[in-house]
């Protein structure tokens, strides 16, 4: 099982408190399912500088394919943040080389020797999806927070797995599910924070409860919780067993300060 992670990367990086780390939705799905026993790659760009190295020195101490990871000229993404508590906050952020990143045709032939793609808003791949979907891979989306981007209808139809963050379980978020699988998905999954997660099939909900820890920082969370949910859909598990293995592996990431 080959797992592809096409999408944004950067160094998010705390100044307060002169700490910061390789990351993006994209690298952190990739390193947990690379520990969890996937041959896993990543298809971005960095910046021809020193955060850009150690992107990818992490990534090949992790042991994950970043033969088309692309060095570009210039910098690489930083997004500024701060700790609220435990929770992260977002300052500034700078895309630096991820503007002029696309894929080149030896990018989506390498895509295409994969099983499962990983992706979200902000990778630059969103056009390809309906390709690679219909060549066989199954797509998986990572929404976020984003429950109101305009491009959210046109993207679901090409998506078997779609993720979204959201705060708490009420009517909204329930209907919005409701909506979203009828345009397309095999399972919406939205993560509700201390409240657990949810997921929708088509004909019931399931609820998944979140594991009480001492959370240190809760960056990378909702990564490592599709990453568990993902390596329970692969490993065919039902839909609560899913949930429980993306609590389980989100719930050991938060106790640490960075998400992997």
């Amino acid at each position: 099982m080959r797992i592809a992670a096409a999408g944004f990367c950067c160094i998010d990086v705390y100044n307060n408190l002169k700490k910061y780390y390789p990351t993006g939705n994209g690298v952190d799905f990739a390193v947990h399912m690379n520990r969890l026993g996937y041959a896993s790659s990543l298809i971005s760009a960095v910046g021809n500088d020193s955060y850009g190295e150690l992107m990818k020195e992490t990534l090949k101490k992790e042991g994950i394919d970043i033969s088309h990871l692309h060095t570009l000229a210039g910098s690489t993404a930083v997004i500024q943040l701060e700790l609220n508590g435990n929770d992260r906050v977002h300052g500034d952020e700078d895309e630096g080389v991820m503007e002029q990143f696309s894929l080149t045709q030896k990018d989506i032939d390498f895509i295409l020797t994969h099983d499962y793609l990983h992706t979200d808003l902000f990778g630059r791949i969103l056009n390809r999806l309906p390709f690679f979907q219909s060549s066989g891979l199954k797509t998986v989306f990572d929404f976020s927070t984003f429950l109101q981007d305009e491009r959210i209808e046109r993207i679901l139809p090409s998506v078997d797995y779609a993720f979204f963050s959201y705060e708490q379980e009420d009517n909204f978020i329930r209907d919005y599910m409701k909506w979203a699988k009828n345009l397309g998905p095999s399972l919406v999954t939205v993560t509700l924070g201390e409240h657990g997660s949810l997921s929708y099939d088509g004909q019931a909900f399931h609820k998944g409860e979140s594991i009480p820890v001492d959370v240190v920082n809760t960056v990378g969370a909702g990564d490592s919780f599709i990453a568990g949910f993902i390596h329970g859909i692969i490993r065919g598990q039902s839909i609560p067993d899913c949930l429980k293995s993306g609590a389980t592996l989100a719930s050991s990431v938060i106790t640490q300060f960075e998400p992997y």
